[in-house]
């Protein structure tokens, strides 16, 4: 430790040795530090960092950032990799991602603080908050819209409760169908679908019933309560120099989207420091009252499909009985035997994200990649960072490395 001399003579040679002392105590500390996994195993900060650095350079991820709570709380945080492969630039904890799906926890999040004041109601059908028919108002973008479903009248039962686990009976997207309109594929509530549709539905009547568009009431109900100020549904000009490029298989970069419109469903930016806040609301229930973070954690719908997405999301493979997969409100819940654990994933070209949280043992895991490769090397790194090998990777295709050639 060096002082400069104008410095120096403020402080007595007894203040100066604890000041060192403390100083090599705090750097012995983070060297020797050690994460705890569900298993009840410990493995060492240094550990897991050389290990992920292996994985990226095994599997060729551009970039990546992870945290690991103990007790509730991160405890490692660290970036690898490039935010762009091209011009050269690392990935830093405070880097912008586009977050995609990770979008489907916050809203749900804001949707129960809303519930909470009585603005809206799980489980009144959302058609009742509306002054007209849902199919007879007018969208400016030819993708939205409900004209598609006007003979369809199940569309006047969804509720809210619906949107938030994914039974509404609407396809993820209505531009995945062969012909490019919105259908209810399943009676409403009663099988579980995949669908930002759902979301987006509640969205619209959320901005009707309070005036606001999404992103101000995100604003208000989420990022700043919880302190997430690098945290947006729509793109701000304060992250032009600080968000990182989606990346291909073969490394190169995607075009970058930055959205002016705010969707729930999935145009959240953030950045791992603002999400472990998030997440830390999540495990602890910060902002929200313990029977609203209960119900978001409990069982609503079982998930019965052979796969998340693609044909297989209709090959039912599982039942009630057997499933291990459920769906909350806005996140997935997996039975494993240290309780039931959450999760949520979010995935686009060039974006690959994953968080799963173990409440009763207070350990969870955050991952946010900018990489086609990154959900290739989710599977060891869960296991190796937590002891978590629990999560069905195969239904949520996260084929490990190892079993798939790179181009």
């Amino acid at each position: 430790m060096f002082l400069h001399s104008s410095l120096a003579k403020h402080f007595t040679m007894k203040a100066l040795l604890v000041m060192l002392l403390t100083v090599l105590l705090f750097c012995g500390h983070t060297q020797g530090q050690r994460i705890q996994r569900i298993n009840n195993t410990t493995i060492s900060a240094d550990s897991l960092t050389t290990r992920i650095r292996q994985l990226i350079d095994t599997a060729q991820v551009t970039g990546m950032t992870v945290s690991v709570f103990n007790k509730n709380k991160p405890v490692y945080v660290r970036a690898f990799g490039f935010a762009d492969k091209t011009k050269g630039i690392p990935m830093d904890t405070s880097t912008i991602f586009w977050a995609c799906s990770y979008s489907k926890a916050v809203f749900a999040y804001c949707v129960m603080k809303l519930a909470e004041r009585h603005v809206i109601d799980l489980d009144t059908p959302l058609v009742r908050y509306l002054p007209k028919p849902l199919p007879d108002y007018v969208f400016t973008k030819k993708t939205r819209g409900y004209q598609d479903i006007r003979n369809d009248k199940r569309y006047e039962c969804i509720t809210a409760r619906m949107c938030l686990d994914h039974t509404t009976g609407f396809p993820n997207y209505r531009g995945f169908e062969l012909d490019g309109k919105l259908h209810i594929k399943s009676d409403p509530g009663t099988l579980y679908g995949y669908s930002g549709e759902g979301l987006y539905l509640l969205q619209f009547v959320l901005e009707q019933l309070t005036g606001k568009n999404y992103e101000t009431i995100a604003q208000e109900e989420v990022f700043k309560p919880l302190g997430m100020d690098r945290s947006s549904y729509i793109w701000q000009e304060a992250f032009n120099d600080r968000h990182c490029q989606g990346h291909d298989s073969l490394q190169h970069p995607y075009e970058f989207d930055q959205r002016t419109s705010p969707h729930a469903a999935g145009s959240l930016y953030t950045s791992i420091t603002d999400w472990d806040r998030f997440i830390t609301a999540m495990l602890t229930g910060e902002g929200l009252s313990s029977k609203s973070i209960t119900e978001m954690r409990r069982p609503q719908i079982a998930v019965l499909s052979k796969k998340q997405f693609g044909n297989d999301a209709w090959v039912y493979d599982k039942t009630p009985a057997t499933t291990t997969i459920f769906y909350g409100l806005g996140i997935g819940l997996l039975k494993t035997p240290y309780g039931t654990a959450f999760f949520k994933e979010g995935h686009s070209e060039g974006w690959g994200h994953y968080t799963i949280a173990f409440p009763d043992k207070q350990i969870a895991i955050a991952i946010m990649t900018n990489s086609d490769n990154g959900e290739s090397i989710f599977r060891e790194l869960l296991a190796t960072a937590i002891g978590d090998v629990y999560t069905p990777w195969e239904w949520e295709n996260y084929i490990p490395y190892d079993h798939i050639s790179l181009k």
